[in-house]
């Protein structure tokens, strides 16, 4: 017999809904947590977020405005309140036109709708006022867009432009010094190369000088005889009388000797006027303008001034073209020829027949000259920086280190160029190459 009640089968119903109930309740309550932990999360990194943007907000040098379509102030930042002299919370939602000086807003209005418009950032000059009263800023002007890609503003980024003309200024100052540093060692490479030839200048000199001086005294002992003979002419001396004289004093020779002293104090004359001009073109400053020379006749006159200076017994050959012209500054080449020679005779201190080659060829259209030597060559890791500033390979005291590479940049001002051709066991091969001037 059934004994159960009416009632039981819904009580059992009940319970298993209230079960069910209870945890679904305990289950959005569990998500309903672990949303608060996470959006607890995102706040806290939000604040971060924000905390971080307002450190880098502030510490920018520069001025920084953020205004609506309106053209209404909605953030400012930088050093806004620094340039502007005000208080940056008394901006917010002012027009923006209430920081410019009277007559700027039309351009920086027609810049910001030009902005909004292309989404194309732009930089215009503004005067904003201060307390020392209109103040220029170069102003960044950027659009400011919506997650949609829509203009909601601009940003404006300025910088006062006397920061600017300042920098600027101090950029053109180093520049400057360092142009002229640059020139002074060109100078001083310059001078360097004139230190070693003193001797051979001063006894270069000395030789034409010495010879001039001697003829001038026998120029004066020639003067003194017919200043005698005219004298008796001019007393009336008798013809037999005048032609003893004549005799006596042997004018006859002296009239031969008389040409070959003038023609002899000309030569000696000729050379110190040459040699003065080969010092004035080695020392020019590089200012004048290119000019059609001889190139086989500057490098042996630079390859003559070299070894004149030198204590190293060498032997300069001479070979290729009898002449060979090039367009450009012979001083400036005669430089850069003396610095090769004096190198290669450098690298022959250990060398038991050294020996210096110069050729000149044309190729190309150009004028190129070969400066050859027998020594040991150039290391392959030398070889890659030979041209560096300031590379040497010579012991300290003995060289500078910009010869070659201040020769190059001659080289390369005068629309040519100067390499490293050649290297090894038996020597090595400079080439320097100049615009070829048209043979006469």
């Amino acid at each position: 017999m059934n004994t159960q009640t009416p009632n039981e089968p819904l009580q059992a119903l009940d319970d298993q809904t209230w079960r069910d109930v209870v945890t679904a309740i305990d289950r959005t309550y569990s998500e309903l947590v672990d949303y608060q932990e996470r959006l607890e999360a995102q706040n806290r990194e939000l604040d971060e977020m924000r905390q971080f943007m307002a450190s880098v907000l502030s510490s920018i040098s520069e001025m920084l405005i953020v205004i609506d379509r309106s053209h209404n102030i909605e953030r400012t930042g930088g050093a806004l309140s620094d340039i502007l002299g005000i208080d940056t919370a008394s901006m917010i939602g002012t027009p923006l036109s209430g920081l410019l000086e009277a007559g700027a807003g039309k351009a920086l209005s027609d810049a910001i709708a030009e902005v909004m418009r292309d989404r194309r950032p732009r930089v215009i000059e503004v005067s904003f006022l201060t307390p020392d009263g209109p103040t220029p800023l170069d102003v960044s002007v950027s659009p400011r867009l919506d997650q949609r890609g829509r203009s909601q503003g601009v940003v404006l980024v300025g910088r006062p432009l006397g920061e600017l003309r300042n920098a600027y200024r101090e950029l053109e100052a180093s520049h400057t010094a360092l142009q002229n540093a640059q020139a002074q060692l060109v100078q001083h490479e310059k001078l360097a190369s004139l230190g070693r030839l003193v001797a051979g200048v001063a006894h270069e000199l000395n030789n034409p000088i010495s010879f001039v001086y001697a003829n001038t005294h026998a120029l004066e002992k020639y003067t003194r005889r017919f200043e005698t003979y005219f004298d008796a002419v001019q007393s009336g001396a008798s013809r037999p009388e005048l032609g003893a004289l004549r005799d006596e004093l042997k004018l006859d020779r002296t009239v031969k000797n008389l040409r070959g002293a003038i023609d002899g104090a000309k030569d000696g004359a000729e050379r110190v006027r040459d040699i003065v001009e080969d010092l004035r073109r080695l020392s020019a400053d590089g200012t004048g303008e290119k000019v059609r020379f001889d190139m086989v006749q500057t490098a042996r006159t630079a390859a003559d001034w070299v070894v004149r200076g030198t204590k190293t017994p060498v032997r300069i050959a001479m070979d290729g073209a009898a002449q060979a012209y090039a367009m450009g500054n012979p001083g400036h080449a005669q430089q850069v020829v003396m610095n090769l020679v004096q190198n290669a005779i450098d690298a022959l201190a250990d060398t038991a027949d050294p020996l210096v080659t110069l050729h000149a060829q044309a190729r190309d259209g150009k004028t190129v000259l070969q400066v050859r030597d027998n020594g040991p060559g150039i290391s392959e890791s030398d070889a890659s920086a030979i041209f560096d500033p300031f590379f040497t390979t010579k012991p300290v005291g003995k060289g500078t280190g910009l010869g070659l590479s201040i020769s190059q940049k001659i080289a390369q001002e005068s629309g040519g160029t100067l390499t490293l051709a050649a290297t090894g066991p038996n020597g090595s091969c400079f080439e320097l190459s100049l615009p070829a001037g048209d043979s006469e």
